[in-house]
């Protein structure tokens, strides 16, 4: 068996009660977590990404709502991945900027664009009013394995920033934020290409992006990245680009 699909030691799940859901407005959701206090690395952080689940801080989770199964984890298949017309001139229009490695450390630099990323495009959101601890706690928090900051600047200038996570045979989107003021660049399509790039430039299968929800316009970029790969429960299905990714109806709870 190829080790990176190795089902790890048995972890403890606990499922959350309901509250409203983030995503989609009156609906009820409830999360699958993965016992905070479990030993975690690379490789078995590896194994839940490639059964649906996802990092946020120190917590791994997957939706399990009732009745609703509409967040649909994906990736891409990096090998097969061609960008689109619309994702080629994103790359040409950003041929000035460079990228910039680093490992998980606090920057006071990152937290001013993040909070000014917020207070432009999620500034009713909950995490609007956090400060630098809650910030490192959502994004820095060291959680058992390995994390990157892929800057994009402009010469010195700060442009954005992409958490990434780094597992055996793929990376991990966790959240990217920007300048707010640099929109015509599409600075989030192209942070998300220079992941793609920097995973083929490593010999790497996938790149994960979390949940794709086809009624949450925020989340419907992903479907734009193909091939995609879609989680349906039970394996991967690839969608090329002229086909759409289905989404469970609802009563398909888990």
């Amino acid at each position: 068996m190829n080790r990176q699909n190795a089902r790890p030691p048995s972890l403890s799940l606990y499922l959350t009660g309901e509250q409203p859901c983030s995503y989609l407005p009156g609906r009820q959701a409830r999360s699958l977590f993965v016992d905070p206090l479990a030993r975690m690395d690379g490789s078995r952080y590896r194994w839940l990404l490639a059964q649906g689940f996802r990092r946020s801080g120190r917590f791994i989770y997957r939706p399990a709502c009732r009745g609703c199964r509409r967040c649909v984890a994906v990736r891409i298949p990096v090998s097969a991945f061609t960008p689109d017309r619309a994702q080629r001139r994103c790359a040409q229009r950003n041929a000035d900027l460079h990228l910039v490695r680093l490992p998980a450390v606090f920057l006071p630099e990152h937290f001013v664009l993040y909070r000014a990323y917020l207070a432009a495009r999620h500034p009713d959101g909950e995490m609007a009013e956090g400060d630098a601890e809650d910030f490192q706690r959502f994004l820095l928090d060291p959680w058992g394995g390995d994390t990157e900051l892929f800057e994009l600047r402009l010469r010195e200038r700060l442009i954005a920033v992409a958490i990434t996570d780094v597992v055996p045979g793929g990376l991990s989107a966790i959240y990217t934020f920007f300048d707010p003021g640099e929109l015509d660049r599409s600075p989030g399509t192209f942070a998300l290409l220079n992941q793609v790039a920097e995973a083929r430039r490593r010999g790497l299968d996938h790149v994960y992006l979390g949940f794709w929800i086809e009624d949450c316009r925020k989340m419907r970029y992903k479907e734009h990245f193909r091939p995609l790969e879609a989680w349906d429960g039970l394996a991967w299905r690839r969608y090329e680009r002229s086909e759409p990714i289905p989404t469970p109806p609802d009563g398909a709870g888990r």
